[in-house]
């Protein structure tokens, strides 16, 4: 898709669609400046530098991290959620993984939902973990209670963002931003969990910890 970031000539942006990767935007003075230190006659429109600048920076992308993909960088062998299993064993499953989020999957492997350490806050009306644990303290009998008899599948989330095995640099970062989730499952072609691709995993593959 092609469009103008700043109003006036089209320019393709990396923020179209899932590509949200974070980029310096330049402002006229900026370009112009920069024209101004190139000796020689230059030809060329602050539109048309922009233009060049943001093809530039895709490619550039493209190229230094052209053999990142995500079934290369996700996370495999962990114990992913079923949507009959109670809270209580998924907290436990997670607890014991150390993963704030797991998938949830189907007899086919399919991906159904996620459910993180966030739906269990929504689940218990609670904002924070204090808050929560203040909740916990006046009435822990009930909580428990609730947690044996609620299944995974009342309080995941089921609409669920998913990488493809063979998604590269620019998807991964997109989908980072355009979802507050930690963790992204990685899917094959029928939608079949693979495995998990984090935030952190991404970043220090990268070494791009500030990216983020």
């Amino acid at each position: 898709m092609i469009h103008d970031i700043n109003g006036g000539a089209d320019t393709p942006s990396l923020r179209d669609g899932n590509n949200n990767v974070p980029e310096l935007e330049l402002s006229d003075e900026d370009i112009l400046d920069a024209m101004a230190e190139i000796s020689g006659y230059l030809d060329v429109s602050t539109e048309d530098f922009r233009l060049l600048y943001h093809l530039a920076h895709r490619h550039a992308l493209a190229r230094v991290f052209k053999n990142m993909r995500a079934d290369r960088l996700m996370r495999t062998g962990f114990e992913s959620l079923q949507p009959s299993m109670t809270l209580e064993a998924a907290a436990a499953a997670m607890s014991r993984q150390g993963m704030s989020g797991l998938p949830v999957v189907n007899s086919d492997g399919q991906i159904v939902g996620m459910l993180t350490e966030t739906d269990f806050l929504r689940w218990l009306r609670a904002d924070t973990f204090m808050e929560l644990l203040l909740r916990l303290s006046d009435a822990p009998d009930s909580f428990a209670l609730l947690g044996k008899e609620t299944p995974v599948c009342a309080i995941m989330t089921a609409d669920v963002a998913t990488l493809e095995r063979d998604s590269g640099f620019i998807d991964i970062v997109g989908a980072f931003h355009a979802h507050e989730g930690r963790g992204m499952p990685v899917v094959d072609d029928k939608g079949c969990l693979l495995g998990m691709l984090t935030r952190d995993d991404f970043l220090k593959a990268c070494h791009l910890e500030g990216l983020l």
